[in-house]
């Protein structure tokens, strides 16, 4: 039989890359719904693949373009993620939740009732959400499985480990495309050279943020979170190879260290796969492994990184609006209105004012109090911008 399953964000990077592993698996799997954004053109395309019944698309222009096409009369197509109950009349086997950004809390919260197992590459939903996901999948016996490479790398090297025996986590960062460059060529850095990550192909706001290493920060709240570390357990390990996605340190005395092909393809494949199934990979790259490179943070060339040391140590709104913050500064920056390097000092300077700082200690108790507290947040750096 084959197994249901669901992508939402089926047109970014995360998605195309599974559309690709299904494709050469095509006799097993029946994709039931793929979600997009604006790129309807690349979600016809694939719904038209697969044959897809059930398509949903938020931005209203391209829902509009979309309705047009000749395929609309032959599938269900929706402009948002309420009517999921419409569509699932009971479990599907899979589902992978790649939105990016704040907006893809609600969908990830809401489908977890509708599947057995999900896959979520969505930095945000984990960070602002994630004691309401964990409830989710606890009520509904959900199996939940981390797709960024570094936590997949961890959740896989912990199968079977006891959280007592972890002396150290170490998540593992490229450095991106200014690593060990001055703070007069930084000044200068322009978007092209922001998003010319050297190891990843990834979407400009990923790139922005590998580019600050804000990502890694968000990585290391994502790790706290899902695997009930404490943030002194958890370190930074500058890699630009990325080829090394984890390190684990056990008390026993012990070790592992994860490595895996420099792309998205090896967490995906096994978040969909058991682990007994082969998947086609590079032989190890000997050259990498013994000359592996591995650095501190020089909290200089990335200051953001220094967040860590101000972050609550319990779940609180706080979060949301660290995520809320940098996601309308990199917005600025790609729209020409502030250099690369006003991202970090204004962050530092912003996060650190008592009107913000009051949140660590209030807790979100819903969904929508996060999604409000993010629109409250973007206009409060509108206005301060603008002042």
């Amino acid at each position: 039989m084959k197994k249901k399953i669901a992508i939402f964000g089926s047109t970014g990077s995360i998605g195309k890359c599974l559309i690709d592993i299904i494709k050469k698996d095509e006799k097993n799997f029946e994709i039931v719904l793929l979600s997009a954004d604006e790129n309807y053109k690349e979600l016809l395309k694939q719904a038209k693949f697969f044959k897809v019944k059930n398509l949903i698309i938020t931005n209203p222009k391209s829902f509009y373009k979309i309705k047009q096409d000749k395929y609309s009369k032959k599938t269900k197509i929706f402009n948002n993620f309420d009517e999921l109950g419409k569509i699932f009349k009971k479990k599907i086997d899979y589902t992978m939740c790649s939105i990016s950004g704040i907006q893809g809390l609600k969908p990830t919260i809401e489908i977890i009732r509708f599947t057995k197992k999900i896959a979520i590459a969505n930095k945000e939903a984990i960070i602002c959400g994630w004691d309401l996901i964990e409830k989710k999948l606890k009520k509904h016996k959900t199996e939940f499985v981390p797709v960024d490479s570094e936590h997949f790398s961890i959740w896989y090297a912990l199968k079977g480990a006891q959280n007592s025996l972890i002396d150290k986590i170490y998540l593992t960062a490229s450095g991106g495309p200014f690593l060990g460059k001055s703070k007069k060529k930084l000044e200068k850095a322009n978007i092209n050279q922001a998003i010319n990550h050297p190891n990843w192909k990834m979407g400009k706001k990923i790139s922005i943020d590998s580019a600050t290493m804000i990502n890694k920060v968000f990585e290391v709240i994502e790790a706290k979170k899902i695997f009930k570390i404490p943030y002194n357990k958890l370190s930074i390990l500058i890699h630009p190879k990325s080829y090394v996605h984890a390190l684990i340190k056990f008390k026993n005395g012990l070790t592992k260290i994860i490595v895996h092909d420099t792309n998205m393809k090896i967490p995906i494949f096994n978040s969909l796969y058991s682990s007994n199934n082969v998947v086609n990979s590079n032989d190890l790259d000997f050259k990498i492994l013994n000359h592996l490179d591995f650095r501190n943070v020089n909290f200089k060339e990335f200051p953001l990184v220094r967040l860590l040391k101000i972050l609550p140590t319990d779940t609180s709104l706080f979060e949301t609006i660290l995520v809320s913050i940098n996601d309308k500064f990199v917005e600025l920056f790609l729209n020409n209105k502030i250099k690369f390097t006003d991202i970090s000092k204004k962050m530092n300077k912003i996060l650190n004012l008592d009107n913000f700082k009051k949140y660590k200690k209030i807790k979100p108790k819903n969904i929508d109090e996060i999604i409000k507290m993010d629109k409250k947040i973007k206009k409060e750096i509108e206005y301060l911008i603008i002042k």
